[in-house]
């Protein structure tokens, strides 16, 4: 037996529970995981208190969980090996990580990087790695430290906090946009050179070309703040769109891309070869320090999950939310 975070739906609404289940009841799969760390991130808020997400009932939410193999009927993957796994569907397709037994295809684990437990892996986990994928994307633009402001918005979410101390840490010059400024300290501790309200970027109307300023983005917000902060990229800078926190929408024009050569580069994480997911893990534990990591971290344990979701939704929550599903 084990214990879950387990979604059902009646009436076209989730109920959300903490239920003990039988290893009988998990789904088909190459490999059993004993799981260690998840996380709560806003898809797995969503799953829990909406019902939006969730493609299959009922789901065990959690697009993220480290841990040790337990038991595996592939031969590249053997009982001990300590492993991570994040996107491909779960939580939302497949079983997900709030869970303390998970059983996973092959094709999905990934064997934990050298120097991380799986602790760490969690705290960087989905969020980290769609950072890292933003700022790869804007390197392979050709961006380079000196090359001017890089704005991160959304800074003090997760996806933010770690794509600002990654920016830093590879010596870029970021500014912070949030609506929260009394985060003001924890954003320069993990790299920010400058902080901006949101609201300078957040306002419907906006001039289809504005002032030149940012060299790079990393938009974590979408909806007129991703507008905005095109219009007012520079002449072949690169925006790097990875969330929707704001809204879904994309209020715009074709000037920024016509007028200034501005390229938008569309991030998912969900679905990405290992090969590039090892170079993404490898860019944030060379560029990352373990310092700023804990800083930005929260750990709750699984029956914390459920009460502390909507929190997430309502954007009180700073950082990364670690969760240890053994307690």
């Amino acid at each position: 037996m084990f214990n879950a975070i387990y979604l059902t739906q009646q009436d076209k609404k989730t109920i959300a529970e903490l239920k003990q289940l039988d290893e009988a009841q998990l789904p088909a799969g190459d490999v059993d995981v004993n799981v260690e760390y998840s996380t709560v991130n806003f898809k797995d808020a969503l799953a829990i208190c909406r019902s939006g997400v969730v493609r299959n009932w009922p789901m065990i939410p959690g697009i993220d969980l480290a841990g040790t193999v337990s038991s595996s009927r592939d031969p590249d993957w053997k009982a001990g090996d300590r492993v991570v796994v994040t996107g491909w569907g779960l939580g939302e397709q497949h079983w997900g990580g709030l869970t303390q037994k998970a059983r996973l295809s092959r094709d999905w684990l990934l064997a934990l990087p050298e120097g991380y437990s799986t602790r760490d892996a969690m705290v960087i986990a989905t969020a980290g790695f769609t950072a890292a994928l933003s700022v790869m994307a804007l390197q392979k633009h050709g961006l380079k430290p000196g090359d001017g402001e890089v704005l991160v918005t959304g800074s003090a979410g997760g996806v933010g906090s770690i794509a600002v101390a990654l920016l830093a840490g590879l010596g870029y010059e970021v500014v912070a946009s949030t609506g929260r400024t009394s985060e003001s300290d924890y954003l320069r501790f993990i790299g920010a050179a400058k902080i901006i309200d949101r609201a300078e970027l957040s306002a419907a109307g906006g001039k289809a070309l504005q002032t030149e300023r940012w060299s790079g983005v990393v938009d974590t917000v979408g909806s007129h703040t991703l507008a905005n902060a095109c219009a007012q990229t520079k002449w072949n800078g690169a925006v790097a769109a990875c969330g929707l926190a704001q809204g879904a929408d994309f209020p715009s024009t074709v000037m920024p891309f016509i007028l200034r050569a501005v390229c938008l580069y569309g991030i998912n994480s969900i679905f990405v070869p290992n090969e590039i997911r090892a170079r993404a893990w490898e860019m944030i534990a060379k560029n990352i320090d373990r310092a700023r990591l804990e800083q930005m971290t929260v750990e709750i344990g699984l029956g914390e999950v459920i009460a502390y979701a909507p929190s997430v939704l309502e954007g009180k929550v700073r950082g990364r939310t670690v969760v240890n599903v053994n307690r």
